[in-house]
């Protein structure tokens, strides 16, 4: 038995969990049956362990996740989502996934998101660094244009998302796994990655869309990012949000 491990950590994310939730398992039903019909180059049954990482939510997110079928809701107090996102990758690595692949909770993954991952993992690199697109709805048109205006399809930019990585396990024990950080602990664990000599692969095939908003759950994170993007094209209502 093959199995990859998805960790989503949530912070009171009632509003999102379960369309991000419901995507992941639509993922691993594509992944589980590609990997039967050997798209991905393997001949084992694939088995996906999805994990919603609840850190210190106070809201209806773990009961939302709890309701969908087929993830496992790890409970935890307030520790961050350095610590969340380790948590669960130490249960993926438990019960054996050879490969972890994050994404955040106000995020939406594509069909075949896990699918490429285990085709990746079995061409023997080490991480996937994906882009991630944020959702359209979320922004006005000025920053809609310059998102466009700055990505282009094929070139992937090289930046780090929690939103959108995959790891191998062996790899991510060897290089200590994610530290207790409470911001860009994805960052600081592709920079062991590369320091380790891994193979890292950046790409956009699978592409995830994630939340537009400009409050988010740490301080800086992706939210910090599109309220300097607002501040660069002068929405002074955007940016001090």
């Amino acid at each position: 038995m093959r199995r990859i491990g998805v960790v989503v950590p949530a912070r009171d994310e009632q509003e999102l969990v379960e369309r991000c939730l419901r995507s992941v398992i639509v993922a691993a039903s594509s992944a589980a049956a590609g990997a039967a019909e050997a798209a991905v180059e393997v001949v084992e049954v694939v088995e996906v362990v999805v994990i919603l990482v609840a850190d210190g939510c106070s809201d209806r997110t773990v009961a939302i996740a709890r309701g969908v079928p087929g993830v496992d809701v790890l409970v935890t107090p307030a520790v961050g989502v350095g610590a969340a996102r380790e948590l669960g990758a130490r249960r993926a690595i438990a019960a054996g996934c050879s490969w972890i692949a994050c994404t955040d909770a106000d995020s939406e993954v594509p069909s075949d998101w896990l699918l490429e991952q285990l085709r990746l993992e079995s061409l023997g690199w080490d991480a996937m660094i994906g882009t991630v697109r944020p959702d359209f709805a979320d922004l006005t048109p000025p920053e809609q244009e310059h998102w466009l205006a700055t990505h282009q399809p094929g070139h992937p930019n090289g930046h780090v998302h929690g939103a959108n990585l995959g790891v191998r396990t062996a790899s991510f024990v060897r290089v200590g796994g994610f530290r207790a950080l409470p911001e860009h602990e994805d960052n600081d664990l592709v920079d062991r990655l590369r320091a380790s000599g891994a193979r890292l692969l950046p790409s956009d095939a699978v592409e995830v869309t994630t939340s537009g908003r400009r409050v988010g759950r740490t301080a800086g994170g992706y939210a910090g990012h599109l309220r300097r993007v607002a501040a660069m094209l002068g929405d002074r209502d955007a940016a001090t949000v």
